[in-house]
């Protein structure tokens, strides 16, 4: 975007400034704006309204309960509930569409013991969280997708329930409209600056790139991938940068016979049934932070580490047919690959809604509401998320997250 592309608030003060208005931003700001005990104003800057290089743009609408933390499992089955429930939530509005949930599931692969017992371990707890996940041997395995080469596998985990695709850029874009009509203003701008009290316990303005300075009650840092950008105007350093990812669409010569579940195959390449095509992704071998506009693709990635990934796995895949690409960047946090949420211990009305690490569009309900409560009441109310909460960054105390991707 270019500068005159920007436009002013209409108020020259909020109660609650969102910075940035992709996914999480847009759900902190309908949940607040549909929450009956919050009746303040909010404003959401947006740098680039159309989200053409926002995580929320590349993302790949999955959800999971697979997770070996039980607050990670609680926060996708709200997800899924939501979603499953989405024009309900949005006050039955007729206009408002039914979201489609696709429950092909994840398939977690073990080729080893440690791993086996990990997988072990994590569907034990989902099952007493009441998911479907179920540990599975190869043989089993083979028995309902007999696509799959599994002679370096010992188990996986599958679940068929509320795990799987769902179209999270409607719902994005239904938060984002409702929000609107809920009284949310959401201007095209940038912040640029914040200044802080006397005493540095809160941030009591900010400033645009237009040069409006605007008075806050509360600043809730939504920047996805730029988040540290936007703490270190408050002077907060967070552990979030940008990592690349990449996703391939391609075509098979030969289609499966059925859906393909997202599978995560030990190599660390991911695939799954994407329509008539087949989607697979990966981290690169070298996962450095990169540039915040560095969209570059490394095309030897495919060639040298997916597509035999792939074919190895899935033999009927040797014959297929790349037919699109793309790049885009994880808010990666480099502590422990969770969400950063909550209050600062020090810049008293600094939020944080960061360093999702590619977890952001699962958790973006739950997450959204939380923020929301924490503003509404001082407290979260629905779900205890402060697990997530910057004190750990403080202390240098990771959360334990075995099952990312």
């Amino acid at each position: 975007m270019i500068k005159s592309d920007f436009n002013a608030p209409i108020n020259s003060s909020y109660d609650v400034v969102v910075v940035g208005g992709a996914k999480i931003g847009s759900s902190v700001a309908w949940f607040l704006s549909n929450n009956p005990d919050f009746n303040g104003s909010v404003l959401v800057v947006e740098r680039d309204p159309s989200y053409e290089f926002s995580s929320t743009s590349h993302t790949n609408s999955c959800m999971r309960q697979q997770f070996s933390a039980e607050i990670n499992i609680r926060i996708s089955q709200f997800a899924a509930e939501f979603v499953r429930n989405f024009r309900e939530q949005l006050g039955n509005d007729p206009r408002v569409p039914e979201i489609h949930f696709q429950s092909y599931g994840y398939m977690y692969l073990a080729d080893n013991e440690a791993f086996a017992n990990t997988l072990r371990e994590a569907q034990a707890l989902q099952a007493r969280c009441g998911a479907g996940t179920k540990t599975m041997t190869a043989d089993e395995i083979k028995r309902d997708y007999p696509f799959y080469q599994l002679d370096d596998i010992l188990v996986g985990n599958h679940n068929l329930v509320n795990e799987g695709y769902y179209d999270g850029n409607t719902v994005f874009d239904w938060w984002k409209r409702s929000a609107r009509e809920n009284g949310v203003e959401y201007i095209t701008n940038e912040v640029v600056s914040m200044s802080k009290n006397a005493t540095d316990s809160l941030v009591e303005s900010i400033t645009l790139a237009t040069g409006e300075q605007i008075a806050c009650g509360r600043v809730v840092n939504a920047s996805g991938p730029r988040a540290l950008l936007t703490s270190r105007m408050a002077g907060i350093e967070i552990p979030v940068e940008p990592r690349k990812r990449y996703t391939y669409i391609f075509e098979a010569e030969q289609p499966l016979d059925r859906d393909l579940p997202l599978t995560i195959d030990p190599s660390g390449v991911h695939m799954r049934s994407e329509g008539k095509y087949y989607l697979a992704g990966c981290p690169p071998d070298i996962d450095p932070a990169v540039d915040y506009d560095d969209f570059v693709e490394d095309h030897s990635l495919w060639q040298d580490k997916v597509w035999p990934a792939i074919a190895n796995r899935i033999p009927q895949f040797e014959a297929i047919k790349l037919v699109n690409s793309w790049v885009g960047h994880y808010a990666y946090n480099t502590l422990d690959q969770n969400a950063i949420l909550g209050a600062h211990d020090k810049v008293e009305n600094f939020i944080f809604a960061n360093g999702f690490s590619g977890h952001g569009f699962q958790q973006a309900p739950a997450m959204g509401r939380g923020v929301a409560e924490l503003i509404t009441y001082g407290e979260f109310r629905s779900l205890d998320l402060s697990p997530f909460s910057y004190k750990r960054i403080a202390n240098n105390q990771p959360f334990v997250e075995r099952a990312v991707i």
